[in-house]
C-alpha cells in the first residue's frame, strides 16, 4: 500500500476549490469582466420558457476535462432547447466547456452533461426545453458541500435562481464526487454519511422532498488515494430513496490518468442519461 498523501497537498487543493466557490459568490460585476464567456454569450430565445432542470455538482470530473476533438462530437454541439445557466445566472445557449466560468482555476472541457441532455432531447418532445445548471469545482472534497459551506449555499442559491429564471422543475441532482475523499481514510469512513446528509439538505432547501440524486461512483482515485474501495461502499450504501448509482469504474482515462477521457465522458453521459430515463419510466411511462 502506498503511505497516505501529505496534509500539505491537500490543504493546497482545499485552498484552491474554495477560492473558486467564494468567487462564485460574488458580485456579479466583479465575477464577470467583458471577456468571461457569459457575458459573450447572448441570453437564449428559451430563457423565459419552463425548463427540465439539471444540476451539475460535484468535482473536476463532472466539471469535465476531455480533450476536445475536431470536429465536436455531435453530443457536444448546441441545440436550440438546451441551455446554461451562466454564473451570472443568464440562461445561454449551452455549449462546451459548461463550467468554465464556474470552475475557473483549471481549463475545463468536455464532461457528460452535454451527451447527457443530448440523449434526453432525442427521447422527449420537441417542447422539451432543458436547463444545464454547472456548480461543480475540481479538486473538492464533501465536507465542502456540506450546508453552510460556500459551495453548498452557491449550488442552492444557482439551483433557486434557474427555477425563478422562467420557470420548471428540478429533474435530479447529477453528482460526481469522491475521488478527493479516497486519499485519507478517515474522509473515506465518513462519505456515507456525509453523502446522506448533503442529499437530505439539498431536498429540505430547494423544496422537492423526492428530488432524485444520480450519483456517480468513482472509478479512479486523484493524487495518492488508497482509500477508493471505501468510498465506493459508501455510495453504493447510499440508504436513501431516489439516489441511484452509475458506476464509473473501467471508463477510459485521459493522459494524466486521474481524469476521463472525452471517450469516457460520452459513455457516462449516455449511462446517466439512461439512469434518468428508466427511473422515469418506472413511475410514469409517459414522464418523457
Amino acid at each position: 500500500m502506498k503511505p497516505p498523501a501529505r496534509r500539505p497537498l491537500l490543504g493546497l487543493l482545499a485552498a484552491a476549490a474554495l477560492l473558486s466557490c467564494l468567487l462564485l459568490l460574488a458580485p456579479p460585476p466583479r465575477l464577470f469582466p467583458s471577456s468571461s464567456s457569459s457575458a459573450r454569450a447572448p441570453t437564449s430565445p428559451y430563457a423565459h420558457r419552463p425548463k427540465l432542470l439539471f444540476l451539475l455538482a460535484g468535482q473536476s470530473n463532472m466539471a469535465g476535462r476531455g480533450a476536445p476533438t475536431s470536429p465536436l462530437p455531435a453530443p457536444y454541439l448546441p441545440h436550440p432547447r438546451l441551455l446554461r445557466l451562466a454564473a451570472d445566472r443568464r440562461w445561454v445557449a449551452a455549449s462546451p466547456p459548461l463550467h468554465a466560468d464556474i470552475d475557473t482555476h483549471k481549463t475545463c472541457g468536455l464532461g457528460p452533461a452535454m451527451p447527457f441532455a443530448h440523449r434526453l432531447l432525442l427521447s422527449s418532445s420537441d417542447l422539451l426545453v432543458l436547463g444545464l445548471v454547472p456548480c461543480a469545482v475540481g479538486g473538492t472534497r464533501i465536507w465542502m458541500w456540506a450546508r453552510g459551506q460556500p459551495l453548498y449555499e452557491a449550488a442552492v442559491a444557482r439551483a433557486r435562481a434557474a427555477v425563478a429564471g422562467g420557470g420548471g422543475a428540478l429533474g435530479a441532482v447529477l453528482w460526481f464526487q469522491g475521488e478527493s475523499d479516497t486519499i485519507e481514510v478517515d474522509d473515506a469512513r465518513a462519505y456515507g454519511g456525509k453523502m446522506e446528509r448533503l442529499v437530505a439538505d439539498l431536498r429540505e432547501d430547494l423544496g422537492s422532498p423526492n428530488l432524485l440524486v444520480i450519483q456517480v461512483s468513482v472509478g479512479l482515485a486523484s493524487g495518492e488515494g488508497n482509500y477508493t474501495d471505501i468510498v465506493r461502499d459508501a455510495q453504493r450504501s447510499i440508504n436513501l430513496p431516489n439516489v441511484i448509482l452509475v458506476d464509473a469504474m473501467g471508463l477510459p482515462l485521459s493522459d494524466d490518468q486521474l481524469h476521463l477521457s472525452t471517450e469516457a465522458q460520452l459513455r457516462l453521459g449516455e449511462m446517466l442519461a439512461q439512469a434518468y430515463l428508466e427511473f422515469e419510466s418506472s413511475r410514469d411511462p409517459k414522464a418523457i
